[in-house]
């Protein structure tokens, strides 16, 4: 999905996009990952763990969503993508931060030691653990940057991402992988997308409309693990 929308952005058949939804398990590997000698492994520790692999859009390691994450996709057009990168990350990162600031998490934006799918716009409670990571991917004409927050079930992706991760053959610390529930007992996805939703500039909310869903499920096949 957040490949169609790009490309849409990028032809101008869509404006400025950003796009929130509740995914369903699945681990999305990186490039890195792909072309690693144990992919192979890792997808079918993933899904021996009830998790789909797939292809992410963007950079990155191996990062977990499930039922109890946020998904975000922010595409946009530009002439010239590559002046603006760090702005963006800045912004979502800050956009993120002020979020799960609102539900009472001492947020900060950076990276915590041996954190799975290191980052430096990482947001992270305490300066101890990991609850969202970011991406980015520049297209001729367009960029997209997105990612997850991690509001319940933090042991799930620790518990998935154990094995995952052994078979890439990378160092992580399980410990350094959190929820916004673990901070803020009690919240609910829906109260974290409505926290995210109120810190994005200025927007009308619209729906999927058939011409990207159509191309979404022509380039499905590409995306998976």
């Amino acid at each position: 999905m957040s490949r169609a929308i790009l490309e849409r952005v990028a032809l101008g058949e869509l404006p400025q996009t950003f796009r929130l939804a509740r995914p369903g398990a699945m681990v999305a590997f990186g490039k890195q990952d792909v072309n690693s000698p144990g992919y192979g492994t890792a997808v079918a520790a993933a899904r021996a763990g009830g998790f789909e692999a797939v292809q992410r859009l963007a950079g990155g390691r191996a990062a977990v969503f499930h039922e109890h994450t946020i998904a975000f996709a922010w595409a946009g057009r530009a002439d010239d993508t590559w002046s603006g990168t760090h702005d963006r990350f800045r912004n979502i990162a800050g956009i993120v931060e002020r979020a799960l600031r609102r539900l009472g998490v001492d947020a900060r934006v950076g990276e915590v030691p041996r954190e799975y799918c290191p980052g430096d716009y990482s947001v992270n409670a305490r300066g101890r653990t990991k609850l969202a990571g970011i991406g980015q991917r520049l297209i001729k004409g367009a960029w997209h940057i997105g990612g997850v927050i991690v509001v319940g079930e933090g042991e799930r992706v620790r518990d998935v991402l154990v094995p995952v991760y052994e078979a890439l053959g990378l160092d992580w610390d399980p410990a350094t992988a959190g929820a916004v529930a673990d901070e803020a007992p009690g919240i609910v996805w829906e109260e974290a997308a409505h926290a995210l939703a109120a810190e994005l500039p200025a927007h009308e909310p619209a729906e999927l409309d058939a011409e990207t869903l159509a191309l979404a499920e022509r380039l499905a096949p590409g995306h998976v693990g």
